[in-house]
């Protein structure tokens, strides 16, 4: 007489957790995606907060700030109450600003995104204006049109640059 032996093979228990494994290869490689777009959202966002403020500022003082950052009474959307912090990237470091022009009259700012298909890239600058000849936001540019190329964003990297002037 047999006995019979209940339960599942060690082949059967392979296959089981390779399909495991595979499956939550395929989640995480989405995961990852998911992750670049939403920090490039929230930088695109962050941009138009800054920009928001930038043009309160411009209303008050008829100037932009020299810079984002600073604390003093024209150098930073902190004082006066225009922002209550102002945003960093997601992945850390400043957003890069350049005040144009003395008094600042223009200015350039920009973020450098994870994702070259971010439908933000349709709609900004890409270039830099003259007066801001310091610079150094943007990967093209046209001279015709009173702009000057460089070919870096966000100081070096290579990501593509979602750049914006007033």
């Amino acid at each position: 007489m047999f006995k019979s032996k209940k339960g599942f093979t060690l082949i059967e228990l392979l296959v089981v957790i390779a399909i495991i494994g595979i499956l939550a290869s395929v989640v995480l490689a989405s995961l990852n995606s998911a992750r670049k777009k939403s920090r490039d959202a929230r930088r695109v966002a962050d941009i138009k907060q800054i920009q928001l403020a930038l043009e309160m500022f411009f209303d008050v003082n008829r100037q932009y700030p020299t810079g984002l950052y600073g604390s003093g009474a024209l150098d930073g959307l902190t004082n006066g109450g225009y922002m209550p912090v102002v945003s960093v990237d997601p992945l850390g470091g400043n957003y890069p600003y350049f005040a144009c022009g003395a008094p600042p009259t223009s200015y350039h700012l920009g973020a450098g995104l994870e994702e070259s298909t971010n439908p933000a890239l349709s709609s900004d600058l890409e270039a830099i204006p003259t007066a801001c000849a310091g610079s150094t936001l943007t990967q093209s540019a046209d001279a015709a049109a009173g702009l000057q190329s460089s070919a870096t964003c966000t100081a070096g990297t290579v990501r593509d640059c979602y750049d914006v002037t007033p």
